[in-house]
């Protein structure tokens, strides 16, 4: 036995450093609340986070609210009596999900905004893509597209939105409305995708063009949209291109469509930015340091935070993806995360 006890010591003593080692990489806990794992910027958005917060020493664990707003405030409720370092939220109803950041808040837990800004209670730090900058964007892309086919910018747009509970969508839509309304000939349509259902999209689509069949472009607000709206258009006997088409996120489905010719363009949401923005000011978001306004760089990106009502925000811009760039491996579509590991605001 003598000889025995000394060797396990030494088993447990090596265990305890290793333990103690791991316990010293990881600073605590985030916990990210997804609103649903239905597309795919849903399910980038986890793997970018936690790949993101891991390498400035976060744990992260997530909860999938299957686009429901109770299971959403429920898991919050569940979540503030774990006390973890910070909860990240992607809310499924930027208006119910309220009391729960305040009551989050009030237990002394930062509340982290990603993707979908909330701005009706104060929260420690938001990180969105310049929304209403992609609607005016993919308005841009929608005269041009009219004009070529025109000769001048008119005719008939089809806009699929999201869920009306979402305020990505609704600022995509007032960026992409108040730019359009220069140009009088052109008429937009505009109906809601509910829950961001792609066979909601794609039944709108199938209706749409039974009732307007002069439709010239259809704008969704998310890729996997299309999906469902290109099976409507095939179902209806259109070929590609015939029907012009774009999106705003540029997830991996999109940028096929593109190299199929169905979308002409996609205006992307920069996802991967989105994230390390977040991992980058976790340290200041958990010690409650002060985050200073101005322009930061993301992952090579110029990304401007500003002091808001609701707080901090940082706003990220994207990019347009067309046929001549769609295979460019900075698009997060394109599915090869950043190499370089990022590092947290000093």
């Amino acid at each position: 036995m003598k000889r025995i006890i000394p060797g396990l010591l030494s088993v447990l003593v090596l265990g305890l450093s290793m333990l103690t080692t791991a316990m010293a990489q990881t600073k605590s806990t985030v916990y990210y609340l997804v609103p649903t794992l239905l597309d795919e910027f849903q399910t980038g958005s986890v793997s970018a986070l936690e790949m993101f917060l891991e390498q400035t020493g976060y744990e992260m664990k997530t909860l999938n609210a299957d686009n429901k707003t109770d299971v959403q405030q429920s898991q919050m409720n569940d979540v503030i009596a774990l006390k973890p370092a910070a909860i990240v939220l992607a809310a499924v109803d930027f208006n119910a999900l309220k009391p729960s950041i305040e009551a989050a808040r009030a237990a002394g837990i930062p509340v982290v905004e990603f993707d979908r800004q909330i701005t009706s209670t104060p929260s420690d730090f938001t990180s969105v893509a310049g929304t209403i900058e992609i609607g005016q964007v993919a308005a841009d892309q929608a005269e041009e597209m009219l004009k070529t086919r025109h000769g001048e910018v008119k005719g008939k747009i089809l806009q699929v939105l999201g869920d009306p509970g979402d305020p990505y969508t609704l600022d995509i839509q007032k960026g992409f409305e108040e730019k359009m309304i220069a140009f009088p000939d052109v008429t937009i349509v505009s109906v809601p995708a509910m829950q961001w259902e792609a066979s909601n999209a794609g039944t709108i689509v199938s209706d749409q063009m039974l009732a307007n069949p002069d439709i010239d472009l259809i704008f969704l607000h998310a890729a996997h949209l299309s999906v469902a709206a290109v099976a409507s258009l095939e179902a209806a006997g259109k070929k590609p291109g015939e029907v012009m088409m774009m999106s705003s996120n540029g997830a991996p489905v999109g940028l096929d469509l593109i190299r199929k010719g169905w979308l002409n363009t996609e205006v992307e949401q920069p996802l991967y930015a989105q994230a390390a923005a977040i991992a980058m000011f976790m340290d200041k978001i958990v010690e409650k340091q002060e985050i200073k306004p101005g322009e930061y760089d993301v992952l090579g990106l110029k990304s401007v935070v500003t002091i808001e009502d609701w707080g901090p925000n940082i706003k990220i811009p994207g990019a347009v993806i067309t046929k001549e760039n769609v295979d460019d491996p900075a698009f997060w579509g394109n599915m090869k995360p950043p190499t370089a590991a990022v590092e947290s605001v000093k």
